[in-house]
């Protein structure tokens, strides 16, 4: 019998293998960071003795969340210009605070209050682009939360740097910094083609590659900028990417709300990932991604948030009960977008957009990032399909335990990892600085 750190005990298993396991009354085994046996309680008990043991009796054990696109030290910014168009609230609103606020205290307490409600609604990865983005790393690493992120570039000055140069020279430190780190990773994100010159999208690129590394970029968002970036470029957005040489398996993609059929074929040839943000969208009034058709197509599809400013919250079991939704109203077809299809977006496939091949599923040798949930509630009972109950009935308080890395971040709904309380107080002090600042 072989020692392991942690066993889970008792609770509907949800593997998300290729064959789309469950395992009723079944148990896994944690050792270190991996995931060391999955199968029934019976199984584990002969092969494996736990230093601790969980019970999940009445519970669904399934891979943690990944939310594949967000701005995590938005979360300052919840609720702060609502009700308007996407050029409008940026342009107007979201760059001139940002301009005035945006500093590396706000990054990190941000990014740690983030952290604490991705946690508690049962996100374990996350793919980020914002500013000061090594605040934003220490702070998940602090939380033990697993990420992808990576500093904004843009063509204008932000509050972290002067010019695009000094952007692309940012996200090398964070490269050469974070390298090796288990839950630290490193995406180069050129903020988009509005904002960014073909040169400096050039030069992310070939930093991506020196590195092997993502490229990820908003994309496509809405009609406007489908029109914008027509008129600039002389040709489609994604075929001027293509002609500079962007895409390829390791571009990811934010948005494509606007993606047509000639657009969705240059992607699925070049193995490009996109992640899809239904409730931004739709609070932007920006239009429905075709996701179906993507999927028709073959590309690889993830789910997120997008940040606080435009959502307004960080829980992936709320995204995905929306994208299933819009997808059946996109395609005026109840068995569009399954709730089986979502679930894979918000775990296994989200972690291949993200370019994670050892997470987003419950198998041995995997990484251990596990939540589970607890069914023992009136809106939880009965339960006939677990995949329909995650994505149309379970919500993020609805998450128990959240463990990622092997490692308990939050047990019985209490955080391990971070101080709510000093999280909550930093960040209202925050809020207080901005409102004086947009007064003044």
């Amino acid at each position: 019998m072989r020692d392991v750190d942690i066993i889970i005990s008792g609770g509907r298993i949800l593997t998300l293998d290729g064959g789309d396991s469950i395992i009723h009354g079944g148990s896994l085994a944690i050792r270190g960071n991996r995931i060391a046996g999955v199968g029934t309680a019976e199984e584990v008990a002969a092969r494996f003795s736990g230093r601790k043991t969980i019970d999940a009796r009445d519970c669904l054990v399934m891979p943690g969340l990944v939310n594949g696109h967000t701005h995590a030290a938005m979360t300052c910014f919840r609720g702060l210009a609502d009700d308007l168009e996407l050029m409008d609230w940026l342009n107007n609103y979201i760059f001139p605070a940002e301009a005035r606020n945006v500093d590396p205290e706000l990054a990190y307490w941000g990014s740690v209050l983030a952290c604490a409600e991705m946690i508690q609604s049962g996100t374990t990865t996350f793919c980020d682009m914002y500013l000061f983005e090594d605040e934003t790393a220490r702070a998940a690493r602090e939380a033990g939360v697993r990420c992808l992120l990576g500093e904004g570039i843009f063509d204008f000055p932000s509050p972290s740097t002067k010019t695009p140069e000094e952007g692309l020279a940012y996200t090398r430190m964070l490269i050469e910094k974070w390298a090796g780190d288990p839950l630290v990773n490193i995406a180069v994100e050129p903020h988009a083609l509005y904002t960014c010159s073909p040169p400096i999208i050039k030069k992310a690129k070939e930093l991506a590659d020196e590195y092997g590394l993502p490229l990820a970029i908003h994309l496509l968002e809405n009609g406007g900028e489908v029109q914008q970036l027509t008129e600039r470029f002389g040709m489609k957005a994604t075929r001027f990417l293509q002609e500079l040489g962007c895409l390829d398996e390791r571009f990811i993609a934010f948005h494509c709300v606007c993606m047509d059929e000639e657009d969705m074929r240059i992607f699925a040839d070049h193995g490009c990932k996109v992640v899809h943000n239904p409730e931004s969208n739709m609070k932007l009034a920006s239009g429905i991604a075709p996701v179906t058709g993507m999927l028709e197509h073959g590309i690889v599809v993830g789910l997120g948030t997008d940040g606080c400013a435009s959502n307004n919250n960080l829980d992936m079991l709320d995204e995905m009960a929306t994208a299933a939704r819009l997808g059946k109203i996109e395609r005026l077809d109840p068995t569009a977008l399954p709730a089986k299809t979502v679930t894979r977006m918000a775990t296994r496939d989200g972690a291949r957009v993200l370019g994670m091949e050892d997470v987003g599923t419950l198998e041995e040798g995997m990484r251990a990032d596990i939540i589970i949930i607890d069914l023992n509630k009136p809106h939880l009972t009965p339960i006939y399909d677990e995949y329909s109950h995650i994505v149309y009935a379970v919500g993020g308080s609805d998450v128990r335990t959240t463990i990622i890395e092997g490692r308990i971040v939050m047990e019985d709904r209490r955080l391990l990892t971070i101080d709510e309380g000093e999280a909550i107080r930093r960040v209202r002090k925050i809020a207080q600085r901005i409102e004086e600042s947009l007064e003044s």
